[in-house]
């Protein structure tokens, strides 16, 4: 059954826009509420979680923010502690530096290549394919504005806001001409549930949802974003993937584990609690209550009341 809920409406997006700030303000879950509906369609019910995307709204106010586990995993230098304490080192991607300040970085010494991101946040990065191009100036403006940001009270996800803002800067793996194929692989309960391939990134970029088994999980597919036209081709070392990725969520109640593949070698990437704020849109909307199924979250509800 396809989602109704693609529908632009101008005038919506419009009143959306005015009453956001003042939402925030008065409540945290006055807003979400609010969010969830204007984006997916559906009320949000806190006392009766039947959907995937409603046990992460409830994650995101009343869980991950009080979880130091979780806080740690979120922030771009605690998920490199938490892949080393798993003994997963050869997944890290190597680092030029961890700085607190944009006057720490050695910019004249950054390779040609390299990426920069903020800790504190999941959408804070700067890829350089070619310092010899780079606007220096308008890349350090843009760092002493990721710095001073609220990652957290900006979008409502309030374990960021726990997170100390800092700058990592990693080496760039991959081709120039073409980023790494990733994997977003899904982990439910210590257990990989399914996954998505995004492939084609500056070129024409795909999504492609799949059960953990590598077949097609279609009904997954969410905010109208293109598949491929032919399946991914299921990467050698697809079982090692998913093994590592069970292995860093195995105290977890959910987290999607983000790797790139670059000739059969696996990168750790990130880890993600809220993909999309928990609002995603699915093409079927039914996907909302199969993901729902593997995912008990009812430690982190039994002594709380919504």
């Amino acid at each position: 059954m396809a989602n109704p809920n693609f529908k632009e409406n101008k005038f919506k997006r419009f009143i959306a826009k005015s009453i956001q700030p003042v939402l925030r303000m008065l409540s945290k879950k006055a807003y979400i509420s609010w969010q969830y509906r204007y984006i997916t369609g559906h009320r949000l019910d806190w006392k009766n979680l039947r959907r995937y995307t409603e046990k992460l709204q409830y994650l995101r106010l009343y869980y991950y923010p009080y979880n130091k586990t979780v806080i740690k995993a979120a922030s771009r230098d605690g998920a490199r502690e938490r892949v080393k304490e798993h003994k997963l080192d050869s997944l890290l991607i190597p680092i030029v530096g961890i700085y607190d300040k944009v006057e720490d970085v050695p910019f004249d010494k950054l390779p040609k290549r390299f990426v920069i991101k903020a800790t504190h946040a999941c959408a804070l990065n700067h890829i350089c394919l070619d310092k010899d191009k780079l606007d220096l100036g308008e890349l350090q403006k843009k760092l002493h504005k990721w710095l001073k940001t609220d990652y957290g009270k900006k979008t409502v996800e309030p374990h960021y806001s726990k997170i100390k803002p800092r700058l990592i800067i990693e080496e760039y793996v991959g081709e120039t001409e073409s980023l790494p194929i990733e994997y977003k692989i899904h982990v439910f309960n210590g257990k990989a549930r399914y996954l998505y391939v995004v492939s084609g990134r500056g070129k024409d970029i795909r999504y492609d949802n799949l059960y953990i088994d590598f077949t097609p999980f279609p009904e997954a597919q969410f905010n109208h974003w293109s598949s491929s036209d032919i399946l991914p081709k299921k990467p050698k070392i697809y079982e090692s993937l998913v093994k590592c990725a069970e292995i860093l969520a195995q105290d977890l109640l959910f987290c999607r584990v983000d790797f790139f593949v670059v000739d059969d070698k696996i990168y750790f990437n990130e880890f993600t609690f809220t993909p999309a704020k928990g609002t995603l849109i699915f093409d079927d909307d039914k996907a909302d209550f199969i993901i729902s199924e593997w995912f008990d979250i009812s430690s982190a509800t039994k002594n709380k009341a919504a």
